[in-house]
């Protein structure tokens, strides 16, 4: 394993981690803050998303910043898009949270969200009998013998901002299910069994995951390894908060508006790092191409 590869693995995930609670706090401000415009808010988020989405396809070509501005893009559209509209028709139909011991613990817009599941195993169809290039997919394709089904592309086309966001939207949909799922008093419950077979089983997985992470030395391919080796971690983390090991600062924005500052600052730091790194290392990859061509 190279140091170079260790650095641009560490460095994706970092940038994907910090987003975890930048979405959060995100949503909170903007319920909190705008109050009755909170939805136009919400509105104006998914909208910035799909901008930086459009201009992710646009300079395809460029694949760090179009990796950069799918996932970006895939954040700010599940926050502004999908979690407000749950909000909106919990709030329509006026669902009550779910509270324990005079606590909320799962909000009224999750409660709504567990009625997408059918919808998200259609989705998840559709990435099982179609070609795509996720590890995960393509180990049930090959173990099943779907391959040979399958209609096989010869084009080496890959919209990379695309791919990145409907990576980003699929995860977060996915394991926002398996939780609230889990989370359920009548499937398991907090303490359930299976609730610290999702949270445990998440970060070894999420381990796993960052050993191959940190042996991938291209900068844009190594942050959409980091989407799911992040997002698999987060279970642990939203987990724990379950459990009230921790508090969830992103969750109170206003309260611990230091700390969710620190958190932005560092990740726009890291991001400006990993940009800062591609262009180190196009300028090298460029000056060997000169220097082969001199020779």
């Amino acid at each position: 394993m190279k140091l170079n590869s260790f650095k641009v693995g560490v460095i994706a995930f970092l940038i994907v981690l910090f987003l975890m609670p930048f979405g959060h706090a995100l949503m909170v401000l903007n319920e909190r803050v705008l109050v009755e415009h909170k939805y136009l808010g919400a509105f104006s988020i998914g909208v910035l998303g799909l901008i930086m989405l459009t201009v992710g396809i646009v300079k395809n070509e460029k694949n760090a910043l179009a990796t950069i501005l799918g996932l970006l893009g895939g954040i700010l559209v599940w926050t502004g898009w999908i979690e407000f509209s749950f909000m909106w028709i919990a709030e329509k139909l006026e669902i009550p949270g779910l509270v324990e011991n005079g606590e909320v613990v799962t909000n009224p817009e999750y409660l709504v969200m567990m009625s997408s599941l059918g919808l998200l195993l259609a989705f998840i169809l559709l990435f099982l009998f179609t070609q795509n290039r996720c590890t995960f997919f393509n180990w049930f394709q090959h173990a099943f013998k779907l391959k040979k089904h399958l209609k096989l592309s010869d084009a080496h086309f890959k919209p990379l901002a695309m791919i990145t966001f409907i990576e980003t939207i699929m995860l977060l949909w996915t394991f926002y299910i398996v939780l609230l799922l889990v989370y359920d008093k009548d499937i398991a419950g907090d303490d359930h069994p299976a609730t610290y077979i999702v949270a445990f089983g998440s970060l070894f997985w999420s381990f796993y995951l960052m050993l191959k992470l940190i042996k991938i030395s291209k900068l844009d391919y190594a942050i959409r390894y980091a989407i799911p080796t992040v997002i698999i971690f987060w279970n642990f983390v939203e987990v724990i908060g379950r459990w009230n090991l921790f508090k969830e600062i992103w969750v109170h924005p206003l309260e611990h508006w230091f700390e969710n500052l620190l958190i932005l600052a560092m990740l726009v730091g890291f991001i400006a790092f990993y940009f800062y790194e591609n262009r180190a290392k196009e300028a090298k990859r460029k000056k060997l191409k000169m220097e082969v061509g001199l020779e």
